[in-house]
Order: C-alpha cells, then structure tokens, then sequence
C-alpha cells in the first residue's frame, strides 16, 4: 500500500482545496485533489473576479481557478479529475472511494464547496435509481439504445451528456437558460445524437414505476412540452454544501454545513475541511483559501505529530 498511499487527499478542485494542495505539496507531503470537475465550482461561474490580493487586472473565475491549479500541480500535487461517492475515514488509514478507484490517505481535505441541492423537481425524488440518476458514468450504460433528457446549463452538464451520447439513441440537454457558455471547438455540436433545447424549465418528471415523460415550460412563456424519455440525468446546482458522500461520518450542522473548529479540524481525527462546505459565514474566495492554508497545515502537523504547525517552508531546518 506504500506507493499508493498518500499523505494528504484533498476532496473538492476549488480555491480552498487548490490552497490546500499548494501547501501541503510545498511540504513535500505526498498530496491529490480528487476534483468532479474543473468547471463544475462556484468560482469557475465568475464572470469577472477583480478583488482577489495581488490580481491588478479583472478575471474570470476559471481564470483564476486555472492559476490556482497550475500552482499546485507545478509544487508536486496530482491532480484527478473523478468523482467521490463515499468515505471511509474513521481509521488510521482513511479510505476514499471514488469512480475510478479507492485511494487511501494519512488525513483527508474536504472542500467540495456549497452547489449541492436537494431533490426539487416534482417526481425526482420518487424515480431516483427508477430513471433518474446524477452520475453519467455511473448508469450511462443503462440507456444503451434509449432515450434520455439531461437537465442542466453548463459544461459539466453538456460533458455528462457527451457520455451518455456514446450509449442512448437520443439525448436531449434541457437547459434554463438561454445559452450554454462552452468553450470554442466543444466536441458536442460535432455528437450526431445530441440536441439542445434552451430556455425551458423542468417542471416534473412522471412515469409508472419507471421514467416515462419529461414536462418543460418555456421561460418566455406558459408554453409546456412533455418530452418522451426513458431516463433522466440532473445537473443542476443550488446553494447547499455539498456533504451527500460523507454520509454520518464527519459531524454536521443543522444547515448540514461540516463543522470544524478554527484549525480546520473535524469530529474525525485527521480530517479536515475547508471553504463553502464548512459553516463559514463569509463566501468569499480569499476566506475559501486561506482556509485551505491553515487545514493543510493542520494536516501537516499531525502528520508529523508537531506539536506546534510549521510555517516558513523556505528553511530547510526546523
């Protein structure tokens, strides 16, 4: 387990786990950020960021997600594009299950920020694992040769749509909004059987036992369609911190905001968390870093059973 067990396993690609990454791979702690995707954060959203210290030009969110990156992967952090969907992390040896693969880990990071949302569709709640589904590599397969309606406006909705298009006949993005911001050359205008219909809201989801229909309606409008469909893919945000895949390991508050103290540390000795996920009363970038600063130094000290954190890197001697 030597090679493949790392010091410090970061949950979440944003500014805090990203800061995160940067401190901990600085000191040399062997460090990977498990991230759903690069564009899936509330940063990556930012138009224009113009208030973060030592920025003197105005940019996009995704910009600055992108330096904050680079930065960490150019001090030694691995970066895994993959998506966590359990923990095991009461052990010594904290166990991380991801889609590709488990990965083990001395002390854990969360910071998978705050987009989560509870099931608000009429119908989702009731034809989930009967149709509905939030994962496209988890049960695109189950579609091959079917129909299917991915609900969603951004890129990480029209990627997931990409991966069902290699198994549904049919797949159609529902979108909220009117355009879908994608970068030049997206692979999707070149997918035969992927359409876009912007500009029209879910309204619910119905079927006997299984999915059976769509129903839109027209922002413009009172305009509604009902969409025959044998499955549907949620890609949707809202403002809750995302917690789904920690089950009841790590304390949360009532708000199911993860609770740390000042340090970053959890209930769950050796884990931390970091950023939007935690009961942070402030939303900001620059409080979302430097609360991956301090649990990445957290995380060092008791790595290294420190009784006080180490805090100049630059030395070489203690």
């Amino acid at each position: 387990m030597t090679d493949d067990l790392y010091d410090v396993i970061i949950i979440g690609g944003g500014p805090a786990g990203l800061s995160a990454a940067q401190y901990a791979s600085r000191a040399k702690l062997k460090t990977v950020v498990l991230d759903k995707s690069p564009s899936a954060g509330a940063l990556s959203y930012s138009r224009k960021i113009e208030n973060y210290p030592g920025i003197f030009e105005p940019l996009t969110g995704k910009e600055l997600l992108d330096i904050f990156r680079e930065q960490a992967i150019k001090f030694g952090a691995s970066y895994v594009e993959t998506k966590v969907i359990g923990v095991k992390p009461d052990s010594e040896i904290k166990e991380i299950y991801a889609l590709d693969k488990t990965y083990f880990g001395k002390t854990v990071i969360i910071a998978t920020g705050s987009m989560g949302r509870s099931a608000s569709i009429s119908g989702e709640k009731e034809f989930i694992g009967r149709g509905v589904s939030y994962c496209a590599v988890c049960d695109a397969a189950f579609f091959k040769d079917r129909t299917v309606c991915v609900i969603g406006d951004n890129e990480e909705a029209l990627k997931e749509a990409l991966t069902i298009a290699n198994f549904a006949s049919r797949v159609l993005l529902v979108s909220p909004s009117k355009t879908i911001r994608i970068s030049d050359g997206h692979p999707a205008a070149e997918s035969p059987n992927l359409s876009l219909m912007t500009g029209y809201r879910a309204l619910s989801i119905e079927g006997a036992g299984l999915v059976e229909k769509l129903r839109v309606r027209s922002i413009d409008s009172d305009e509604e369609q009902v969409i025959q469909t044998d499955g549907v893919f949620i890609y949707l945000h809202g403002n809750q911190p995302v917690v789904d895949f920690l089950g009841q390991t790590v304390s949360t508050s009532s708000e199911l905001c993860v609770e740390t103290n000042r340090m970053m540390e959890t209930s769950v000795k050796g884990v931390y968390a970091a950023g939007d996920v935690t009961c942070v009363e402030v939303r900001q970038v620059v409080i979302a870093a430097a609360n991956g600063c301090i649990a990445a130094l957290s995380a060092e000290k008791y790595i290294h059973h420190r009784k006080r954190m180490k805090h100049d890197w630059a030395k070489t001697s203690e």
